[in-house]
């Protein structure tokens, strides 16, 4: 029992052993009963899976359009991107910043640091910088915002219908799924199993 490592609990700082769990177990705090840590069964092989479906859906939905609008025959469509670039030319440049950064940037860091942690682990191998990758992931992640910008569309999709002709695009539905993958990785990925397999392959 000595051997097994100490862990605190995050809301009393009661320290205590860790213990093994059976397949989706979950351990609480004997003294507050807070959840310490669950059972993630194979946590690193659907995490890779889940984060190369995001990459590909994230890049789907920068590229194509997403949304388009027909008024008089003809259509208007537009990418997030230039979508960014409009808000920037009308001088409404932190507003465009803020976009890019919550909606295109902090998201693609999150997804490409997951994919540089688990990936070499995956094979076998530690990845240089481990430490400062994690703690790069695990700080960019609040500032990704895909179901903020989800629900924004969506509003605007519908005081948009009342004047003209709305039609979603491709892009729209691959941030819809981009965003249930998200939550997926959330709770898939199990930072204590990355951490071991980084000791073990170190």
């Amino acid at each position: 029992m000595d051997n097994q490592p100490l862990i605190a609990c995050h809301e009393c700082d009661l320290l205590q052993h860790e213990v093994p769990l059976p397949q989706g177990g979950v351990a609480h705090c004997p003294r507050c009963g807070a959840e310490l840590y669950r059972s993630h069964p194979d946590s690193m092989e659907r995490t890779l899976a889940l984060t190369a479906g995001a990459i590909l859906l994230f890049a789907i939905a920068n590229v194509f359009p997403i949304v388009g609008i027909k008024v008089g025959g003809q259509e208007i469509q537009t990418t997030l991107l230039h979508t960014v670039q409009m808000l920037y030319d009308d001088d409404m440049r932190s507003l465009a910043a803020l976009v890019m950064l919550t909606t295109m940037i902090m998201p693609a860091l999150q997804l490409l640091a997951l994919i540089y942690l688990v990936l070499p682990l995956r094979m076998g191998r530690a990845p240089l910088h481990f430490a400062l990758v994690f703690r790069t992931m695990n700080a960019v992640q609040p500032w990704g915002m895909v179901e903020v910008l989800m629900l924004g569309v969506l509003v605007s999709l519908v005081k948009l219908a009342a004047l003209a002709h709305v039609v979603p695009g491709i892009a729209l539905w691959a941030f819809g799924a981009l965003m249930m993958l998200m939550a997926a990785i959330a709770a898939t990925f199990d930072p204590r199993a990355l951490w071991a397999k980084m000791a073990a392959a170190q």
